[in-house]
């Protein structure tokens, strides 16, 4: 059995033994949600800037990688406006659309997406996955989460009780997008040629599974299967937009514009990803509809697990 067969292992330790704990401490009320909450909060703040702080510090600068976080950040944006045109602006429940907006722009790529090119690819792969997830980080929080704050605003008609200032600031800068100082911090290291000790990879590895297993439990906390099935048929067209138009557009891009074959294989893999435990998250964190969200998050990751995957494997293995 070689070294990609042993890695799927991966994929039940870090991805789907979290979820199934994480349900586990709400069916037996092991854990309170104010718990939740804090572990969500700590992930956000704390592990999320330590990964930013630590993966950008060796993120490579050439003018060659340029076109990496480019792709990066069409894999947000793109999905974002096609499944806000097509689908979100006929949504009227404002909660619901910035859930469905948030679902729609953010794919599991470096939780999800990372195991899965570590897999296939071992380091190299997810190198390219953590690239390219940072750019979605980046995102997450100057598009993302703003988006989000801003239709919760919208609902509870915050937006004409506040001033404009007042907005911007709790929009653009909250405790939350503290991962850009990480971001920030990295580059500067790494700009100034100064080295990553040894030992902070060592940590890096360990806190990507830790960082999995941290984003997966609150989640499976989340599930309510009865919502789920109540927003499956809501979720159709998120799915359609994850496995069917989104693919057709990066592939044709992937096959195009870039010859690496093992970056080719992390895009093709990336570009398949599920709807991301972030969109869980951002939805959690300013009070939009959480089950619709969890409903995506359900529904496309177990159709990317158990069908989408396995034939992604079989094709690149």
């Amino acid at each position: 059995m070689d070294g990609a067969s042993l890695r799927i292992l991966y994929v039940l330790t870090d991805l789907i033994m979290p979820l199934a704990v994480g349900y586990l401490l709400h069916q037996r009320h092991l854990v309170s949600d104010s718990v939740i909450n804090k572990v969500i909060r700590f992930n956000v703040i704390c592990v999320y800037t330590t990964l930013s702080l630590l993966s950008f510090w060796v993120l490579p600068l050439s003018w060659s990688l340029l076109l990496v976080p480019f792709l990066g950040m069409l894999l947000v944006l793109l999905p974002g406006a096609i499944g806000y045109g097509l689908f979100a602006r006929h949504i009227e429940n404002l909660l619901n659309r910035g859930a469905f907006i948030a679902s729609a722009m953010l794919a599991n790529l470096g939780t999800l997406g990372g195991v899965c090119a570590f897999i296939l690819y071992n380091e190299q792969g997810f190198a390219y996955s953590q690239i390219i997830g940072t750019m979605q980080n980046f995102l997450l929080c100057v598009v993302v989460f703003p988006l989000a704050q801003y239709y919760y605003m919208k609902h509870t008609s915050a937006i004409r009780k506040s001033s404009g200032s007042h907005n911007f600031r709790e929009m653009f800068f909250s405790v939350n997008q503290l991962s850009l100082l990480g971001m920030t911090g990295g580059l500067i290291l790494n700009a100034n040629g100064i080295t990553r000790p040894e030992i902070l990879g060592h940590l890096f590895q360990y806190l990507v599974h830790i960082a999995a297993w941290i984003a997966m439990l609150p989640v499976g906390f989340l599930i309510d299967f009865r919502q789920v099935r109540r927003y499956a048929k809501n979720v159709r067209t998120l799915t359609f937009l994850r496995f069917v138009i989104t693919p057709i557009i990066f592939t044709g891009l992937a096959y195009l514009i870039v010859s690496d074959p093992v970056l080719q294989g992390t895009l093709l893999i990336l570009t398949f990803c599920p709807t991301a435990i972030n969109a869980v998250l951002a939805a959690k964190i300013y009070k939009l509809n959480v089950d619709l969200a969890v409903s995506s998050f359900v529904i496309t990751t177990a159709a990317y697990l158990f069908v989408i995957f396995p034939l992604l494997f079989m094709l690149l293995h």
